[in-house]
């Protein structure tokens, strides 16, 4: 796989979902046979049909893919044996306590392992603590009698996969990559520069590792700080939206983020946690962004607060109040309702006692609580209380906000979902609420 060829080289990829999936179509589109793992048969099912979450730019990569000779599905973990290099893309989240959850990565890095056979490469990419890739590779290796950069090779390169954007497609994103060896950073920076726009080489996996938290961290610190002022400008009577457009024109030392009714996916409710449990265990202490996690932990909370609120200034009894949240994802042209703020929202208000109901055409139906939920292709013709637009997707037609009847709206976001302005049946308080 020198310099970036991966033609006649076949790449087993583990773990297909929002990282994995795109990972392996990058892949085969380079050039490489690709043999994509997963656990699941119905995700394989899916990806099969093409019923999966993807770019349109993506969905034909993989139509072009499963046509193809060279995209095998599986779900028997022993097939990663037959491959020149092996890329795990496995899912990291955090349990009930918000400590790492390393059940997948422990099974896929074990499983790796155990059929690794001399030549080959493997490429972690999952989110983890840093020494991770020591820890359940490098180590493991070592103890079956494998020499790493002599015998194998191995490497972390964190995923940047930013699902639903096009401006940040895994082709025009950057990678970083940290070898366990000068061979394993070589070897790893060959295979993933035909997918990326660049690769940056570091030192070692724990450095890729630390940098990986470190980006997803700031990310956590800086929205847990934009709600804080967001609130701070609500106080002062002031929208944030143009505060932050405002401070925007200085062009250096400002990166503008923007309020929103909590984080969701999988990196930044989770990610942070990672680093925080880790230096825990050396009792180093973090409190910037411990105190900025448990922010937008609370953040679901202070938006039903804050329905709550305009419900009672509008005179609608809480008890059988309609309320109808706009998106269930966590983000704008996704399906992904990972750690979505929604579900907590739409969990608080109904053991308040509302009537909760959603509008999503990428999600036909969410788990909430004991039951299930399903979208409502056609909310303009049922009456309701508030409205609260959590997540806004391109498909969304809201020109029904703007009638003379239309209901109050709580905009978390405040990005201007409603271009012509406050609905003309909403109060101005809705509108710069959260």
């Amino acid at each position: 796989m020198s310099n970036g060829d991966v033609s006649g080289h076949t790449v087993a990829v583990v773990g297909l979902g929002y990282v994995g999936l795109p990972t392996a179509l990058a892949l085969s589109d380079a050039g490489a046979t690709v043999i994509g793992v997963d656990t699941s048969p119905a995700r394989l099912h899916a990806i099969a049909r093409g019923a999966v979450d993807l770019l349109p730019l993506h969905h034909a990569q993989l139509a072009c893919a499963v046509a193809g000779d060279g995209f095998r599905l599986t779900t028997e973990p022993s097939a990663v044996g037959a491959a020149d290099a092996v890329v795990i893309c496995v899912p990291t989240p955090v349990d009930a306590r918000r400590e790492p959850d390393l059940t997948a990565l422990s099974a896929a890095c074990a499983c790796a392992v155990e059929h690794a056979v001399p030549g080959q490469l493997i490429v972690l990419t999952s989110t983890s603590y840093v020494g991770t890739t020591r820890d359940l590779l490098v180590e493991p290796l070592r103890a079956r009698g494998l020499v790493v950069d002599e015998d194998v090779y191995v490497a972390f390169a964190p995923e940047r996969i930013d699902p639903g954007n096009e401006r940040h497609t895994p082709e025009r994103t950057p990678r970083l990559v940290g070898g366990a060896g000068p061979r394993s950073t070589r070897a790893a920076a060959a295979l993933l520069a035909p997918t990326a726009s660049a690769v940056r080489t570091v030192a070692d996996p724990e450095t890729a590792e630390m940098a990986k938290l470190w980006e997803n961290t700031y990310r956590a610190v800086n929205i847990a700080l934009a709600n804080e002022l967001a609130d701070a400008c609500h106080a002062l009577g002031l929208a944030p939206v143009p505060v932050i457009e405002a401070a925007a024109t200085k062009p250096y030392g400002f990166q503008p983020f923007y309020p929103g009714p909590g984080v969701g996916g999988h990196c930044i409710p989770c990610d942070p946690h990672y680093l925080l449990w880790q230096l825990d265990k050396i009792r180093q202490q973090a409190p910037v962004v411990a105190t900025a996690l448990a922010a937008n932990t609370g953040r679901p909370a202070r938006i039903t607060e804050r329905a709550l609120e305009l419900l009672a200034r509008t005179g609608v009894p809480v008890p059988g109040a309609r309320v109808l949240l706009v998106g269930v994802a966590y983000k704008e042209g996704v399906a992904d309702v990972r750690e979505s703020p929604a579900l907590e929202i739409i969990d608080r208000l109904t053991a308040a006692g509302a009537d909760v109901a959603y509008c999503d055409p990428l999600v036909p139906s969410v788990g909430v609580g004991a039951g299930t939920l399903h979208h409502v292709p056609d909310p303009h013709t049922r009456p309701w209380d508030l409205v609260v637009l959590h997540t806004v997707h391109p498909v969304h037609d809201l020109t029904w906000l703007r009638t003379g009847d239309a209901p109050p709206v709580l905009d978390p976001r405040q990005r201007g979902a409603l271009a012509t302005g406050t609905p003309a049946g909403a109060t101005a308080e809705a509108e710069v609420t959260a």
